[in-house]
C-alpha cells in the first residue's frame, strides 16, 4: 500500500464533514485508537489481556501436564525446574499447567460478571436518571444499601446463602458489582435528559422506553466500558478471595485463589505453590488496570485529539 493511499485514508477518517454515519463512526474509532496507542502502558495492558485470552484458548496445547491429576508418589512439592517450570503442589500436580488452565476460569468469572452486572447497572441508572422523582429515589436508595457494605463481605453473605461453587461465586460477585455502574449511568443520564436532541425525540412522539433504550443508553456505554475494565482487577481479587476461603471454585478446579489457599500451608518452605498463582493474579490485575486507564483516556469525550 502506497504512502499516498495511507495518507488519503487517514484524511478520510479525520474529515470534519463525514459523508455518512459509517465514516463518522470509523473516524471516531480511529481517533480513539490513536489516543489509546499513544499510551504505552495501556498498550502493555492490552497485550497482557490478549496473552491471557490466547493462553486460555490454547490451554490444552500449552499445558504439558494434566491440571487435576498429579504424580503424588514421585512429584510431590518439587521445586521449579526444566521439567516443571513453576514446580509442583502437594498432590504432585504441575503448577504451570494448573495456572494455564486456571486462566480459563479467570476469564469465565470476569466475562460472566461483566455480562450480568453491567446491564443491570446500566438499566437501573438510566431509568432512575430519566424518570426522576420517586422512581429515582427508590432505585438510588437500593443502590446505596448495596454500596454501604464492603463488596467482599456482601459477596461472602450471598455465597454463604447460595452455597459454595464457582457459579454461585460469579452470581454473588455480579450482585455486588452493579451499584457503581448504576451511579455512573444515572450521572450520564442526568447530563443529557434535558438536552435539545432528547427534547426533539420527545416531540416526535417517542416513548420513554425507546428514549432510554435507543438514545440515552448508547451515550453511557463508553463510561461503562471504562469502569467495567477498571473493575476487572477487583473482580478477580474477589473471586480469588472467595476461592481462598473455600466458597468459590472447589477442588480440584485449578482456580488461582483456590491454588493459593491450598499452598498457604507450604508458604515458608515451598513458596512456589502459592507464589506462582499469586503472581498470575498480580499480572492479570495489573493488565486490566493499565487497559482501563488507557480506555479512559481514549474514550473520554472531553479529551482533545492527540
Amino acid at each position: 500500500m502506497s504512502v499516498e493511499t495511507i495518507q488519503s485514508r487517514r484524511e478520510w477518517l479525520l474529515s470534519d464533514r463525514p459523508a455518512s454515519r459509517m465514516q463518522a463512526r470509523l473516524g471516531r474509532s480511529y481517533v480513539a485508537w490513536r489516543r489509546f496507542t499513544a499510551n504505552r502502558l495501556a498498550f502493555v495492558g492490552l497485550l497482557i489481556i490478549l496473552a491471557l485470552v490466547v493462553v486460555a484458548a490454547l490451554a490444552g496445547v500449552l499445558a504439558p501436564y494434566s491440571a487435576t491429576v498429579g504424580d503424588l508418589k514421585n512429584a510431590r512439592l518439587l521445586a521449579p525446574s526444566a521439567a516443571h517450570w513453576f514446580g509442583t503442589d502437594d498432590l504432585g500436580r504441575d503448577i504451570y499447567s494448573r495456572i494455564v488452565y486456571g486462566s480459563r476460569w479467570t476469564l469465565y468469572v470476569v466475562i460472566l460478571v461483566a455480562i450480568i452486572a453491567a446491564p443491570i447497572g446500566l438499566l437501573v441508572g438510566t431509568v432512575a436518571g430519566y424518570a426522576g422523582g420517586w422512581t429515582d429515589a427508590i432505585l438510588m436508595r437500593v443502590t446505596d444499601i448495596f454500596l454501604a457494605f464492603p463488596k467482599l463481605v456482601l459477596a461472602l453473605a450471598f455465597v454463604a446463602a447460595l452455597g459454595p461453587g464457582i457459579e454461585n461465586a460469579v452470581l454473588a460477585i455480579a450482585i455486588t458489582s452493579w451499584p457503581p455502574y448504576a451511579r455512573i449511568s444515572r450521572a450520564e443520564t442526568l447530563t443529557v435528559r434535558n438536552s435539545d436532541y432528547i427534547k426533539a425525540v420527545q416531540l416526535m412522539g417517542a416513548s420513554p422506553f425507546r428514549i432510554v433504550l435507543r438514545h440515552i443508553m448508547p451515550l453511557c456505554i463508553s463510561s461503562l466500558i471504562i469502569r467495567v475494565t477498571l473493575d476487572m482487577a477487583g473482580i478477580i481479587l474477589t473471586a480469588a478471595g472467595l476461592g481462598f476461603l473455600g466458597l468459590g471454585a472447589q477442588p480440584p478446579l485449578p482456580e488461582w485463589g483456590t491454588m493459593i489457599a491450598s499452598g498457604r500451608r507450604f508458604i515458608l518452605d515451598q513458596w512456589w505453590v502459592a507464589g506462582a498463582p499469586g503472581f498470575a493474579i498480580l499480572i492479570v490485575s495489573l493488565g486490566f488496570n493499565l487497559l482501563g486507564d488507557g480506555l479512559r483516556d481514549a474514550l473520554d469525550p472531553r479529551s482533545g485529539d492527540q
